[in-house]
């Protein structure tokens, strides 16, 4: 007697992470078409969400903050299985099995990893307990939103966007606030250094202080809850309240031990493939091969998480490889909106409307443009991305910083005439 054959198991691709990249990257593998078993894996247990109002709108207007992606009826409609709550604790690359705190382990045929980063950890400052928080994660803005009362004093360590950004939103609720920044100035990666001293200047009229040059030496708090700060160079720093961001430690575990191949982040190729096939990987966690530059890429942000979610997520439904995405991040302090695109050094910055209280810089390398910033002007910033992305010559400036001329056309035209 012949046995029956066992019938084939349905095809089954699992994404490991519940942020914004792994919600976008499950959308969009039904979008794509994938018809088989999707499930989705996240350690928190809110549903996927943004990142970027967690230092300003869940601060200052809580009751009105929208940070979720979908709701659970958009994952329950496209037949998503849903592990919220449950970290993914081991990875078998080889038998293609993915292992659950709970002990539940899913085979799979494709897996995405969008694990993404936590903030690096600052013992100095975490040995005090109470009162010390960093800002990554919804459960960590809604602690902080608790604690910023009119009057407290605040230290913020690290003079980034995410510190500029709470120290904004901690003003706007009436706190004091001090930055305390262990370089000379202000977003020293991610701004040129005539941004980063408007920046500077927008906080002091605001009320911050800054400390720069200072490197902490130790930290205590005492009964009653006040923290002292002392740097090597014996300044002391007193607040009620301390919030930390000095950057991220990426969430590679899982890749370390399936044996995936690393280079701050987990290296990819074109079409976000690791090392190991069947395996991919997206968002603050991967480091993607770009054949145009030659080199590896990896961003912190939330327009990379939103590309690079959707672009290997198709690959991996139809092997289209990926387009890279051009560096893109935006800020919003003090009801001001600032976008940056682009490199963040050039040889010159030439200035489109500043006189108008709006403008849009454009920063020009080699005779082209190579980088953007826009300042209460948003509307310019794509217009802007694509004269970058296409490598456009500067050409006529006077013409392109003419306000009265519209950036879009131009950008158009200069494109297809340099085609």
């Amino acid at each position: 007697m012949t046995a029956a054959p066992h019938p084939a198991r349905e095809a089954c691709y699992v994404v490991v992470g519940g942020g914004q990249a792994g919600a976008i990257a499950v959308a969009t593998l039904r979008e794509a078409g994938f018809a088989g078993r999707i499930v989705l894996v996240g350690d928190e247990p809110h549903l996927p969400y943004e990142r970027p109002p967690l230092s300003k709108e869940v601060l200052v207007t809580p009751a009105t903050a929208k940070t979720t992606l979908f709701d659970a009826s958009f994952y329950a409609d496209r037949h998503i299985e849903c592990r919220f709550g449950v970290a993914a604790t081991g990875l078998d690359a080889q038998a293609r099995v993915l292992t659950l705190a709970d002990g539940e382990r899913i085979a799979f045929d494709k897996l995405l990893l969008a694990t993404g980063a936590r903030a690096r950890a600052y013992p100095l400052l975490d040995a005090l307990g109470d009162g010390v928080l960093s800002l990554r994660s919804l459960d960590d803005a809604l602690a902080l939103r608790e604690r910023l009362l009119p009057g407290k004093r605040l230290l913020v360590i690290g003079g980034g966007v995410i510190g500029l950004e709470v120290a904004a939103s901690a003003r706007t609720l009436g706190a004091e606030v001090t930055v305390i920044e262990r370089c000379l100035r202000l977003m020293g990666r991610a701004a040129p250094l005539h941004l980063a001293q408007s920046l500077l200047e927008l906080h002091a009229a605001h009320g911050v202080h800054f400390e720069f040059g200072a490197e902490l030496a130790s930290a205590s708090k005492a009964d009653d809850g006040e923290i002292t700060l002392t740097g090597v160079d014996g300044r002391v720093f007193h607040g009620d309240l301390v919030v930390y961001g000095i950057g991220v430690e990426l969430n590679v575990e899982l890749a370390r031990e399936a044996g995936l191949q690393l280079d701050d982040g987990i290296l990819v190729d074109e079409y976000g493939m690791s090392s190991a096939p069947g395996i991919y990987a997206a968002g603050d966690v991967a480091r993607q091969w770009q054949p145009a530059s030659g080199r590896y890429v990896r961003q912190e942000t939330w327009s990379n998480a939103q590309h690079q979610a959707t672009s290997v997520a198709r690959a991996m439904v139809d092997g289209t490889p990926c387009e890279p995405d051009l560096p893109w991040y935006w800020t919003d302090q003090y009801g001001h909106n600032l976008q940056v695109a682009g490199a963040v050094e050039a040889e010159q910055w030439l200035t489109r409307g500043e006189s108008t209280g709006r403008y849009t810089q454009f920063g020009v390398s080699g005779g082209r443009i190579v980088g953007a910033i826009t300042f209460d002007n948003g509307r310019e910033m794509r217009p802007a991305k694509q004269l970058i992305a296409a490598a456009v010559p500067l050409g006529d400036a006077e013409a392109l910083l003419d306000i009265k001329q519209d950036l879009r056309k131009l950008a158009t035209s200069r494109i297809k005439a340099a085609a």
